[in-house]
């Protein structure tokens, strides 16, 4: 079969990896890729917003599934042009992406069905939320309602901080107009844990745990990015954390979801906080995780397009979801001043030196996106921004 990926970051050569190990697969393309999949697929010049040429693509190859990475389209309604044009596709449709899409929307869904998250307060209005601010305990956390490239998140310490950030995100659209509407939430502590999932619109099945770094610099000092690094398992998420999750989060936000008429297939991510008072979710995401994908996808066993058909014909009750018992993590290396200001295009050199050295080996390009690494059965990704 013909197997088209969309998107272009790590994400995506993650995904393209586990495809090329598939043994129904005969040909890959992705749109637009990058060098590192490029050494894995054929990648195509359409860019991931432009849904009509990717769909005409998709037809004039006889593409037979399309996987979408990136979290843009899937909000967009990428899922429901291919769909209309009969094409089949792996990922939520628009009306079910909007569980990443808008923020204000998934805390509202889990207040409605009860699934344990953070206070919170949305705000359309600046002024209502410096208002909120002035009786507000610190720390506390600002949240750009749309899609922000993981960045969109402000953690404030004094009301001053507070008060720059609302500024920041609604008056001066830092995030563009993800910042239209803002979510004011409640500062949780405790240990971040991300579990990805498979979805077929009833049922699902959750993927092995990872923990990822999301604000730059030491000791937690830097803002929040679109992620820093990530590792798989994580050894704070015990069995009883799963049991806790499975019972009042996960098949919960599946059913919200399916009650809604918003029936969600695909990919659900959960970004869990390990509170005092238990698990909370912390945020949705509507497609693999970046780095999150590079530390689970080289961890499962099954053939990934089994489990993707499955998600698609509603059948993935019929999986047995597994994964290998060892570990795996993806560092990433970005240029000082990261995610405001930074100098891109920068080359990275003496990663040859590990060639040979106790069991290590790489596989480069340039210019390079992403670069992999084993040591036995651990897998690293390296992810350059």
């Amino acid at each position: 079969m013909k197997v088209l990926i969309v998107g272009s970051g790590g994400r995506e050569h993650a995904i393209a990896t586990s495809v090329a190990k598939s043994p129904r697969v005969d040909k890959i393309y992705c749109a637009p890729g990058n060098a590192g999949i490029g050494q894995l697929a054929e990648c195509v010049d359409i860019a991931a917003m432009e849904f009509d040429k990717l769909a005409q693509f998709a037809k004039d190859n006889q593409i037979d599934l399309t996987i979408v990475g990136m979290d843009d389209p899937l909000v967009g309604g990428i899922v429901d042009v291919f769909e209309e044009k009969g094409l089949r596709v792996f990922g939520p449709r628009k009306n079910a992406a909007i569980l990443e899409g808008s923020k204000a929307f998934s805390k509202d869904l889990m207040k409605k069905y009860n699934i344990p998250t953070a206070a919170y307060e949305n705000f359309d209005d600046s002024q209502k939320a410096l208002e909120y601010l002035e009786t507000a305990q610190f720390p506390i956390v600002l949240k750009a309602d749309g899609l922000a490239l993981g960045k969109g998140v402000l953690i404030c310490n004094t009301l001053e901080e507070a008060k720059e950030g609302v500024k920041s995100i609604m008056l001066d659209k830092q995030f563009g107009s993800a910042g239209n509407t803002m979510v004011i939430e409640e500062f949780m502590t405790g240990r971040e844990v991300s579990v990805l999932s498979y979805v077929d619109g009833k049922t699902i099945k959750t993927m092995t745990s990872a923990q990822d770094h999301k604000r730059a610099k030491d000791g937690d000092q830097g803002l929040n990015t679109g992620g820093m690094g990530t590792f798989s398992p994580s050894p704070f998420y015990t069995k009883e954390v799963d049991e806790f999750c499975k019972k009042y989060i996960y098949q919960a936000t599946v059913d919200a979801m399916a009650a809604e008429g918003r029936e969600f297939k695909g990919i659900i991510f959960f970004g869990l906080m390990l509170t005092g008072k238990g698990p909370k979710v912390l945020e949705y995401n509507a497609r693999f995780g970046d780095p999150e994908a590079q530390v689970v996808l080289p961890r499962m066993k099954n053939d990934i397009i089994d489990v993707v058909e499955a998600c698609i014909d509603g059948k993935l009750d019929e999986i047995d979801l597994q994964f290998e018992d060892n570990a795996a993590v993806c560092v990433v290396l970005a240029s000082d001043g990261y995610p405001v200001k930074y100098e891109k295009g920068l080359e990275i050199r003496g990663l040859d030196n590990f060639n040979g050295k106790d069991g290590y080996y790489w596989k480069m390009s340039y210019p390079v996106q992403t670069i992999r690494c084993c040591l036995g059965k651990n897998v690293l990704w390296i992810k350059t921004i």
